[in-house]
């Protein structure tokens, strides 16, 4: 999978990116891992994203000193909305737009705590956001002000987040941002993830932490859909 080195305000980090068939110029996606880190499973929607006609871009929010070091920082960041994880992945979409290939348009996509930095950053220069089950920021309404057009899926099993998908339809519509949110039942955290195998998977099922075949696929259906209308051929936010 091809690695690459990414350009930030405090240094350089990894990533991983796949480029689509074709010439283009091709939309771009920023993938924000969850809090596993970059992992295969990531590395494979990457993958998956690229095959469906975007130049996708995966940096590592762990680059300076691996998950242990860096976990509690980056969540820091993520509610507060800024700090060195939110410089990182404005780093990334200019990376991205900087591409010959690139057509100038960058969606955000996110897992879990990556969900949570898709919508963070939806008002910061994005053209969509798709956040999967991602935390939703303080002061609601303030945080989506401006926001893109968002995406979003929430399981209505999902223990850490109940309500979330009710609340940002309702915060959205109030902002007047274009969005298209969804609820899947049947399902809790991370169900489009595959998530490793080990000793806490049984309990992690139990309580709704498993990849759910249908939801995913529709979930998966409804983004690209969402992309197609509001990346192509469109001009790149400011």
């Amino acid at each position: 999978m091809p690695e690459l080195t990414v350009d930030t305000p405090d240094g350089p980090i990894d990533g991983v990116l796949e480029r689509p068939d074709g010439d283009g110029p091709h939309p771009g996606v920023v993938v924000v891992h969850d809090a596993l880190g970059l992992s295969a499973d990531i590395r494979g929607i990457t993958r998956d994203i690229a095959d469906h006609g975007y130049l996708a871009l995966a940096p590592d929010l762990y680059s300076r000193g691996g998950t242990a070091r860096c976990l509690t920082g980056v969540f820091r960041d993520l509610f507060a909305r800024r700090g060195r994880a939110v410089s990182d992945l404005l780093a990334a979409r200019d990376h991205l737009q900087a591409l010959p290939e690139c057509s100038g348009a960058v969606a955000v996509v996110g897992f879990c705590m990556g969900g949570g930095f898709a919508l963070a950053l939806s008002p910061m220069g994005f053209d969509a956001s798709a956040p999967f089950y991602g935390v939703l920021p303080r002061h609601l309404d303030e945080a989506l002000s401006g926001a893109c057009p968002i995406v979003a899926s929430f399981g209505a099993r999902d223990p850490i987040l109940p309500g979330a998908g009710r609340k940002l339809t309702a915060a959205l519509e109030r902002q007047g941002v274009a969005h298209d949110v969804e609820t899947y039942s049947g399902v809790g955290h991370s169900f489009v993830n595959h998530l490793p195998a080990g000793p806490a998977a049984p309990l992690l099922r139990v309580v709704g932490f498993h990849y759910g075949e249908e939801q995913a696929r529709d979930a998966w259906r409804r983004v690209y859909a969402f992309f197609n209308e509001h990346l192509q051929d469109l001009p790149p936010s400011a």
